[in-house]
């Protein structure tokens, strides 16, 4: 009997597992199916390099969305890894007993926020804030930049603080030993045995940002052109998709998944970017 419910979980667990590699092939085969063929019609390099986004006028260039997207994401790296990370090590190492459990609970609380709270947060309060304290109308890549740096928090926070606890307690008690104080003891020694961690959560933290739409598509200005300033108006690649894709047809529609094509390739790009650095990191240190 014992036997038998071990081979039934056995199977339970490979059908789990298949069930996951099967969704994935089969976005992939949706994406490509569909992606590929408008992109050789318009030209790979007129769509990846083309400037002017004009459906009615058979027009599909993506490099404005391109960019919009990558200055956004970056934008969002550099107000939020920071602030993130850091956060991490507080709450690993020095955060009192105390208050752990309610600041725990409070970036736990971030990652359960819907994004269209944060967009609308993000349009009620931010975009008056920048519009009435620096240049512009206040929709711009500075205000999605410091809402998506805020969403990617949680997932940051919490990643790189359990990749900082699994850290064996000997390192930090031997650089202590060995004369050094318990700031350079964690940002020395802890840290970077923890960079693989740390890594992955700034990878994912990225991946949210950069596939990330509602509370974009509310902050961002939505203009289909190209990057003019940190202040000014600008569309992302996800946000090309949702706003355009329920009126969308033929060409028009198969430009639009060839742009979530695209996306998919950035992430996937990112992600084996970073497989490669920490095979590196692991195999490097000889």
């Amino acid at each position: 009997m014992d036997k038998f419910k071990e081979i039934f979980m056995k199977c339970i667990f490979f059908a789990a597992a298949c069930t996951s590699v099967l969704a994935v092939a089969l976005i992939c085969i949706f994406l490509f199916a569909n992606g590929v063929p408008a992109i050789k019609e318009i030209g790979i390099f007129d769509f990846l390099l083309g400037q002017k986004w004009r459906p009615s006028n058979d027009i599909y260039g993506i490099l404005p969305m391109i960019l919009g997207s990558i200055y956004v994401t970056a934008g969002a790296i550099i107000i939020g890894v920071p602030i993130g990370l850091l956060t991490a090590v507080f709450m690993a190492k020095f955060c009192p007993k105390t208050i752990y459990k309610p600041l725990k609970a409070a970036t736990e609380l971030l990652a359960g926020i819907p994004s269209i709270v944060y967009g609308f947060f993000g349009l009620v309060v931010l975009v008056p804030f920048i519009r009435e304290n620096f240049d512009g109308n206040g929709s711009s890549i500075f205000t999605a930049s410091i809402l998506l740096g805020i969403m990617i928090l949680p997932t940051i926070i919490g990643v790189s603080e359990s990749a900082i606890r699994t850290v064996p307690e000997h390192y930090y008690e031997g650089a202590l030993a060995l004369g050094a104080t318990h700031e350079r003891s964690i940002f020395n020694v802890v840290l970077p045995a923890a960079k693989s961690g740390v890594v992955a959560g700034v990878v994912l933290g990225i991946g949210r940002a950069i596939g990330e739409t509602m509370a974009v598509m509310m902050v961002a200005g939505n203009q289909a052109r190209m990057p003019a300033g940190i202040f000014k108006g600008v569309r992302t690649m996800t946000t090309n998709i949702v706003i355009e894709m329920g009126y969308a047809a033929e060409l028009h529609r198969e430009a639009l998944i060839a742009t979530a094509v695209v996306l998919f390739i950035f992430i996937l790009i990112i992600n084996l970017s970073v497989s490669v650095l920490n095979r590196r990191n692991l195999n490097g240190g000889n």
